[in-house]
């Protein structure tokens, strides 16, 4: 499946309330690999972005004056998004913005053109409970380079989520596949028989029991009763 990695910009927090999108990103990924196939919108939401808003996006009201309206785009937006699997940090916001939008359009709700929404958001709090998971945090924890992150852009955002991602399902370290230099063989490796091997079990001593023990019931507690291995803690 298609999967997209999707941000948006907007002039403030309250979509219900008027507030529009300024900005989308969308960054796609086929078989955990980045197709380079992407779109990135700049909006006209014919209003003035909030203060704390303009702050964090950098998006003025001039630069964006001769921008398209949602409208205009909408149509390429949805088919590029069609039957695919939308990747989005804190996905009710961005959600609750794209469905506004496609309601002033008289377009059908955003979970009817895409194949499911995935919010990496709970993921991460899954994953890391009772810590920080906003994208920076992420970024951090997992060394992708967020350095360029001066202010919030969509299609920067989408793109640092999708290594993030990569990260966090742990399907594979990098979003670069490197070619095996093919040797004399052709780059092949000859099966090993390992049938006969007798390895060895190494029980755990006292100590490293204690310090599992120890280490079960900080995760237990972190997560507010949700381990669900429950091995003995006594």
């Amino acid at each position: 499946m298609r999967q997209i990695f999707l941000d948006t910009e907007t002039t403030g927090l309250n979509a219900e309330g008027g507030d529009r999108i300024v900005e989308i990103g969308c960054v796609e990924m086929v078989g955990r690999r980045l197709t380079g196939n992407n779109r990135h919108y700049y909006l006209n939401p014919q209003r003035a972005s909030h203060p704390d808003a303009l702050r964090v996006h950098g998006l003025s009201e001039e630069f964006l004056a001769d921008k398209p309206l949602f409208a205009a785009v909408v149509e390429e937006l949805l088919a590029f998004l069609q039957g695919a699997e939308l990747i989005i940090h804190n996905a009710a916001f961005d959600v609750g913005f794209l469905d506004k939008e496609l309601e002033r359009c008289g377009r059908p709700a955003l979970g009817e053109h895409v194949a499911q929404v995935t919010d990496s958001l709970l993921m991460a709090r899954e994953m890391f409970p009772g810590k920080s998971n906003s994208l920076d945090a992420l970024c951090k924890r997992f060394e992708v380079d967020n350095s360029s992150r001066t202010l919030h852009g969509a299609l920067l955002d989408a793109g640092l989520l999708a290594e993030v991602y990569i990260q966090m399902t742990r399907g594979q370290g990098s979003l670069v596949i490197d070619e095996v230099e093919a040797g004399p063989g052709g780059g092949t490796v000859d099966a090993i028989d390992l049938s006969g091997l007798d390895l060895p079990v190494l029980a755990p001593t006292e100590a490293e029991l204690a310090a599992h023990r120890a280490l079960l019931a900080d995760i237990d507690k972190a997560s507010r009763g949700q381990l669900l291995w429950q091995a003995d803690l006594a």
